[in-house]
């Protein structure tokens, strides 16, 4: 059942995202984004506002220092969650089930999934968060039917290899929000490019892990390095190439 507490935050955060701006396309640095501190936590807001498919897209970083308390038990009223590890060891717990995620982990909530994360490592524990609401309407019984809210760590993938490396596949599949989200993890071993420049209707990210990447969207240049974000338009011809021929780990997940 719904509390008054739930309808209210979800009101007051449609009033919120309705004036979203559409988020730029580009590179979003790590180093760029300041840090908020809290007695046992730190984290980054890294991007904000809307996308061709979503009114709402929301990205932070979250740590939980050594022995830091777990976060309480809590739900999105009509938000879905992406969330990625970035380092530590992550506690994740819904549906009187938990699992431990490392570094590579992948976390997918549908709204209204009650879930907590804990860090239970011997350091720091940081993952990124990824929010998010369709401008089409949410659609539970479609994220149920075609997979739920899922858990997978990198121990529970298989690397699928190619000439220039190797990807990690995640899922592909319909969700609450979105009519197809695909995410994998790809490595390069190689200097020159992942693949040929393409374009394409999905939204996609791309987030740096280790080493350097490149990427041309739509005649700009960018380069990065771990933890930066590049944010591809829907439509925008982009591609992304190693320029130094050094491992480079980076993952890729975009949506419609």
């Amino acid at each position: 059942m719904k509390t008054k507490v739930t309808v209210v935050l979800s009101l007051f955060s449609t009033l919120i995202f309705a004036q979203s701006e559409m988020v730029k396309e580009g590179i979003y640095r790590w180093v760029d984004h300041p840090v908020k501190y809290t007695e046992d936590r730190e984290s980054r807001v890294i991007l904000a506002g809307s996308s061709p498919h979503f009114e709402y897209l929301g990205i932070h970083a979250s740590t939980q220092l050594k022995g830091a308390q777990p976060s309480t038990l809590h739900a999105n009223e009509d938000i879905e969650e992406l969330i990625i590890v970035k380092e530590g060891e992550a506690k994740v717990s819904f549906d009187d089930e938990s699992k431990i995620l490392r570094a590579g982990g992948v976390v997918l909530l549908l709204p209204q999934q009650l879930h907590s994360i804990e860090n239970v490592g011997d350091g720091n524990l940081t993952y990124y968060v990824m929010r998010y609401r369709s401008k089409k309407p949410m659609q539970i019984a479609r994220g149920l039917s075609n997979g739920g809210s899922m858990r997978l760590d990198r121990e529970d993938l298989e690397l699928v290899p190619n000439e220039r490396g190797g990807r990690y596949p995640y899922f592909d599949r319909p969700t609450a929000m979105c009519e197809r989200f695909e995410l994998h993890s790809t490595q390069l071993n190689k200097k020159g490019p992942s693949h040929a420049p393409h374009k394409h209707v999905e939204t996609e990210i791309i987030l740096m892990l280790s080493g350097e990447t490149e990427i041309t969207i739509d005649d700009k240049e960018y380069s990065g390095t771990a933890g930066d974000f590049y944010f591809i338009n829907s439509g925008s011809t982009h591609g992304v190439r190693n320029p130094t021929g050094n491992l480079c780990t980076y993952f890729a997940f975009k949506w419609r």
